[in-house]
């Protein structure tokens, strides 16, 4: 494969409908073969749709960004100012809501552009600390925040549908 051309650059509304079907498409990717597949259509019917995904990008707490590659969309980073679990004792945290890269785009470097990109539009928000939360099972996840800077800092319950899941909690200074 030859080196891509990524661009990183913040959604539009436009984007909604393409962000909700990739969120979707990556999410189930990475951890559908690990849920329950009820549980898992009441979490993507919640959180991967177009007016979901629209409100986010409207939401001025928010920044979403995509990332395309050669003009597709490769991966999606979104921050958030949102209140950060007690574990998180760094200054001014900001959270990285949602961070997805399509498989073949693995090991490209579209992860470590948008990582880029994630700590300037959390800055731009503010953001001292970045903060995210990850499923403890998503390994591959975990090594690549690790990779970044991240460290554990504690832990949290997340939902998929009705299903109650452990996610690490992660952080990292952005100064």
């Amino acid at each position: 494969m030859t080196d891509p051309t990524i661009r990183i650059r913040r959604a539009a509304v436009g984007d909604a409908a393409a962000i909700a079907e990739f969120g979707a498409r990556t999410f189930v990717d990475a951890f559908g073969a690990d849920n329950n597949p009820d549980d898992l259509a009441r979490h993507l019917a919640t959180t991967y749709n177009r007016e979901q995904q629209t409100v986010e990008i409207n939401d001025a707490t928010y920044v979403t960004l995509v990332a395309e590659v050669d003009g597709s969309l490769a991966g999606f980073g979104q921050v958030r100012r949102h209140a950060a679990p007690p574990c998180v004792v760094g200054p001014e945290p900001v959270e990285l809501h949602r961070f997805y890269v399509d498989r073949p785009w693995h090991g490209t470097g579209v992860a470590q552009r948008l990582m880029t990109e994630v700590h300037r539009a959390a800055a731009a928000l503010g953001g001292r600390t970045i903060w995210l939360s990850t499923w403890d099972r998503n390994a591959r996840g975990l090594a690549f925040y690790a990779k970044c800077g991240f460290v554990d800092v504690g832990g949290a319950d997340f939902w998929v549908g009705n299903d109650r899941q452990t996610d690490r909690i992660l952080s990292i200074a952005t100064t």
